[in-house]
């Protein structure tokens, strides 16, 4: 087949725009899933890769249309594409360098809006450039598919409609097949060779450039042999388990101690078996004392707790061996989170797990609970329809009238106006009462809310009789750190509930803490030298 024979094919030229447009949305899915272990899945992540990706493709189109006038070779766009698919076969190889060693220069002189800007950086180093290469390839199709002006809109109205159905493709394949299948690395590795396979095939009918495909095959298939061994955290080497589902990237990390699931490389633990201790010194133990306001240990009959955001089940496995016969049930959204409760974190079977958006399952219930835990807040990643007046008016409505509802915040704040005074105050708009308690040596901050005035006489009654003494101990910590909070007018609603913003403020903070704590130690070895 020669050069006239393949260009005047229009069959390859619409697959080459049909693929060319599936891939870019492949590589934006793939960069979501990339980024969101180190920088959350937020909806600041999300904006920083959909501008950065339309800037690109916009300069791809000028750049392309541009060249198409001056040197409408198609040997070029072809080289083009065969550039993009061997830089995408690199990206989960060398992004996550790219990503961490960019992350941590900026942390260095940034403290500002630091998710901002540490995602646009990576962002605009590692997804950009091929993103400008396959923003090329329309006009350069344009112009190798029109032959006469009398059906040009025709001709650029099917390319239009191939690159859109192809974005389509490429929007649900990654999301709802590949990455839940077979991982991101390989993701990008399928598309990278889709790529190839055009610009290889084009090549071989011009017998050109051979050798230049043949080390372009070479490399995705070896990259595709390594791909078992890829690793978002690859610093690390007692991993037990690293996967991907729709939702998350799941980490399962093994210690002496303890067995930990992250859902996120850089910081947070999301659930936590001990080995050895009973409580885990985290927050999960301050949560305890919700059952305990709520006078499940003096009832005569089986309390009933609810958890939103089950995890892989801490919490419930801690109610369960500290209030035996209480009726628990667990919402996790992620099935692959709740399917490694039971193989790795000792979740009673009697715990009765739902995979369910955890709003949607209380609109949908009509049963009430003595306690209510919302565990939904992963780092920045607060779901704004779990933190709006709404949804805790739903909550109260669910609870019994000595009912408890304990919400997990996970970024303390000395910030005015910050995320949690937001929250407190939802809260407080819904709840009578509304106390807090900070967890020692961590950023995370338990929030007690009830209706009842009588439920810290009934917490305090009721934690004198634990037989547990480390239970004991933990419910006079919480006693003793208790702050009953001020309704104020910072309410977050459905409509307004800006969230990834004040979460970005307080991880701003707790940047600046860590920074600063680190050069107050450097300098002062440097001074003392």
């Amino acid at each position: 087949m020669n050069q006239k024979n393949i260009l005047h094919n229009k069959y390859f030229l619409y697959m080459t725009e049909f693929f060319s447009g599936m891939s870019v949305m492949a590589v934006e899915l793939g960069a979501s899933r990339l980024m969101a272990p180190y920088f959350s899945s937020s909806q600041i992540v999300w904006t920083v890769i959909i501008g950065v990706i339309m800037i690109a493709m916009a300069l791809g189109n000028v750049w392309g249309g541009r060249i198409a006038d001056k040197n409408p070779s198609p040997d070029k766009l072809y080289g083009r594409l065969l550039f993009a698919a061997v830089w995408i076969a690199l990206i989960p190889f060398a992004g996550r360098y790219l990503i961490g060693g960019i992350s941590l220069l900026l942390a260095v002189f940034i403290t500002k809006n630091f998710l901002v800007w540490a995602a646009l950086f990576a962002c605009l180093a590692v997804f950009a450039f091929p993103c400008v290469l396959l923003g090329t390839v329309t006009p350069s199709l344009v112009k190798y598919s029109v032959s006469s002006l009398d059906n040009n809109g025709k001709t650029v109205g099917e390319l239009g409609a191939l690159n859109t159905i192809g974005s389509i493709i490429g929007t649900f394949l990654p999301t709802f097949v590949t990455i839940p299948a077979v991982g991101t690395a390989v993701t990008f590795l399928i598309f990278s060779g889709i790529l190839a396979a055009i610009s290889i095939a084009y090549f071989l009918s011009r017998k050109k450039k051979l050798v230049k495909c043949t080390l372009a095959i070479l490399l995705i298939v070896i990259l595709g042999f390594a791909s078992p061994t890829f690793s978002f955290a690859f610093w690390e080497d007692n991993i037990t388990l690293e996967d991907e589902s729709i939702y998350n990237y799941l980490q399962v990390k093994e210690t002496e101690n303890s067995v930990i699931l992250s859902t996120n490389v850089l910081f947070g633990v999301q659930s936590i078996l001990m080995k050895d201790t009973k409580l885990t010194g985290m927050y999960y133990d301050y949560a305890l004392a919700a059952p305990v306001m709520a006078g499940i240990p003096q009832m005569d009959v089986p309390g009933d707790i609810l958890i939103l955001g089950l995890g892989t089940g801490t919490f419930a496995k801690y109610c369960s061996e500290y209030f035996p016969g209480t009726s628990i049930e667990g919402v996790e959204i992620d099935e692959k989170i709740s399917d490694l409760a039971a193989k790795y974190f000792q979740l009673p079977d009697t715990v009765n797990v739902s995979v369910y958006d955890g709003r949607s399952y209380l609109t949908a219930s009509d049963k009430k609970y003595d306690v209510i835990m919302v565990d939904a807040y992963q780092d920045i990643t607060i779901p704004f329809q779990m933190s709006s007046v709404e949804f805790f008016t739903e909550v109260e409505k669910h609870l019994t009238d000595n009912g408890v509802m304990v919400v997990n915040m996970n970024m303390k704040s000395k910030s005015e106006h910050s995320i949690n005074d937001y929250l407190c105050d939802t809260i407080g708009s819904v709840f009578e009462n509304v106390y807090t308690v900070p967890v020692q040596g961590g950023t995370n901050c338990e929030v007690f809310a009830f209706q009842h005035p009588d439920t810290l006489q009934t917490f305090q009654d009721g934690y004198k009789g634990l037989s547990d003494p480390a239970l004991h101990d933990m419910m006079e910590t919480v006693l003793a750190n208790l702050t009953k909070r001020k309704s104020g007018n910072l309410i977050l609603t459905d409509d307004k509930a800006p969230v990834e913003v004040l979460g970005m403020r307080v991880l701003d903070e707790i940047i600046a803490d860590e920074l600063d704590y680190y050069r107050e130690l450097y300098l002062g070895e440097i001074f003392h030298k």
